[in-house]
């Protein structure tokens, strides 16, 4: 039989991938589409070689699902996806070079924990962490079949999903002896269906312990105002009058907390954080905080503080002074008596809020968006921002830090009872990656089984229960208020206390791997000596 050409397995594989992706309805398609690059590998082509057949579906599969950050950075899209890209083939390097020294089973297993340690590292705070493609995301729309999310994260789906990858091209091989096949038959389709089968089981439980609904309600603003207009001179007053319209028409006695999004509060005039009651600008804010005064205020707010010495890495120099400053993209509340807490974001976006030292020649080309490296100043610790009535301990979700699951889980450890997303999709227009960050916001409440406020500049603002389905939501590019009764829950999953742990085993596994091939490599080289 006549071997498939290497650049139809390529990019078969990437289309694949993109096939499955949300928001499409093709999500099964994952399962096997990492086979044609196995059976690439198997054709028994040189290193590298296959790496460039691996770097064209990784830059299709990029492509196709991520081309949207175009809108926002011409050049910082084409960076991201080649050089998502390259990082996504390190894996596959990896397998390559275990597979030949230690065999096909090793190098198989080595694959998935290779992937598995890959997305950890990716997820860190490194500089160019993009993990929007983690593989586990894929089942954003399909939270009826990963409800077990609350044992192990999005880590379990990619784990699931290349484990399925690899046995079904396993069986495609006809290598093995008819009660051999038979028996891998079996194992393949309890892998895939075992986790479909547990999920339905997790679900059927939850349905008798659901929380009740409580009197309370909250309040969330969705403006639909254009982020590329935002700062057109002498816009924020009306702005901030139509953030407050938009409130006061939803606001009734049981509201306790209103919810505006990413940068509500964000002026060409500039904010000091610790002097926001002396701002001229923000006076119709403390008017309407004290029209109403048992509701709390969540927006996203642009600010600065004044330093007299280098506060930080990230702080700069106030031109012709001794003073430094650092600006935040935060998360504030207030109430009625002004600002009760703030936090600042601390998952910054490559390119327009942060980039590593080596890349910062760079910075001109994201200067529209604000400019980069020295951008943004975050913090180390997950703040919980508690009202005043003590009906919610909310941990607040800036911009995209929402697809990162462990660090979201740390604010349910320090006493979260609801997540609160804040962001402006908007820079984006109107293309998939609103409709994915929405989604994988879905995963979080799994995650963690907290409901999810969210609140989107242009949209789309919803809210999420603990199941991880939308309950309410408010269409893309339109002015719009929710106002919903949102339970708080306090129950902490397995997932939220010990974090990550399939992960952390696959990194201490992969570890053993490269000491193993080290130990291989040295005595192979001392018997040739």
């Amino acid at each position: 039989m006549k071997k498939p050409p290497p650049y139809l397995l390529s990019a078969l594989s990437g289309l694949l991938l993109f096939a499955a992706w949300p928001e499409s309805p093709l999500t099964f398609l994952i399962f096997v589409a990492f086979i044609p690059l196995l059976r690439l590998e198997r054709q028994g082509i040189r290193k590298r070689k296959f790496f460039g057949w691996v770097y064209v579906t990784m830059v299709i599969w990029n492509a196709s699902t991520t081309w949207w950050v175009w809108n926002a950075s011409e050049p910082g899209a084409v960076g991201a996806i080649l050089a998502n890209s390259v990082l996504m083939c390190i894996p596959w390097l990896g397998f390559y070079s275990v597979k030949k020294r230690m065999g096909d089973t090793a190098g198989y297993i080595s694959l998935v924990i290779f992937w598995l340690t890959f997305e950890y590292i990716h997820l860190q705070d490194w500089g160019l962490s993009w993990p929007w493609l983690t593989l586990g995301n894929v089942f954003a729309t399909r939270t009826s079949w990963v409800q077990w999310y609350e044992y192990t994260g999005v880590s379990g789906g990619g784990l699931w999903i290349m484990a399925v990858n690899v046995m079904l091209f396993r069986l495609t091989l006809k290598e093995f002896k008819s009660g051999h096949f038979k028996k891998l038959l079996a194992y393949s389709l309890g892998v895939l269906l075992l986790p479909f089968v547990l999920s339905l089981l997790i679900h059927a439980s939850r349905i008798h312990t659901l929380v009740n609904t409580p009197k309370e309600n909250v309040v969330i603003v969705q403006p639909n105002i254009d982020p590329y207009e935002k700062l057109s001179t002498g816009s924020f007053d009306a702005q901030l009058h139509k953030f407050i319209h938009l409130s006061d028409s939803s606001i009734d006695s049981n509201t306790v907390l209103v919810v505006w999004p990413e940068t509500a509060l964000y002026s060409e005039h500039g904010f000091v954080e610790d002097r926001l009651k002396e701002s001229f600008f923000l006076n119709p804010l403390w008017d309407f905080l004290h029209r109403h005064p048992n509701i709390n205020l969540l927006t996203g707010l642009e600010a600065v503080r004044i330093f007299d010495n280098k506060h930080s890495s990230s702080a700069q120099k106030i031109p012709d002074t001794e003073r430094y400053f650092e600006s935040y993209n935060s998360a504030a509340l207030f109430d009625s008596t002004g600002p009760l807490a703030f936090y600042h974001k601390s998952k910054l976006v490559p390119g327009v809020e942060t980039l590593p030292a080596f890349l910062h020649i760079i910075d001109s080309w994201f200067e529209k968006l604000g400019g980069t490296t020295n951008g943004y100043t975050g913090q180390d610790e997950r703040t919980v921002l508690n009202t005043t009535n003590h009906s919610y301990h909310i941990a607040p979700s800036v911009c995209y830090e929402s697809i990162y699951g462990e660090f979201m889980s740390r604010y349910v450890r320090n006493g979260a009872n609801v997540i609160a997303v804040i962001t402006n999709d908007g820079w984006w227009g109107n293309t998939p990656g609103y409709g994915q960050h929405e989604n994988y916001a879905r995963l979080r409440a799994i995650e963690t089984r907290r409901w999810v406020i969210r609140s989107a500049n242009t949209g789309v603002s919803c809210v999420i229960n603990a199941e991880g389905n939308i309950v309410e939501s408010r269409p893309w590019m339109e002015s719009a208020v929710i106002r919903y009764q949102v339970p708080a829950e306090n129950s902490l999953t397995f997932y939220a206390r010990f974090g990550d742990c399939i992960s952390k085993l696959a990194v201490l596994i992969t570890v053993l791997f490269l000491a193993w091939n080290i130990i291989t490599i040295i005595k192979t080289r001392t018997s040739r000596g």
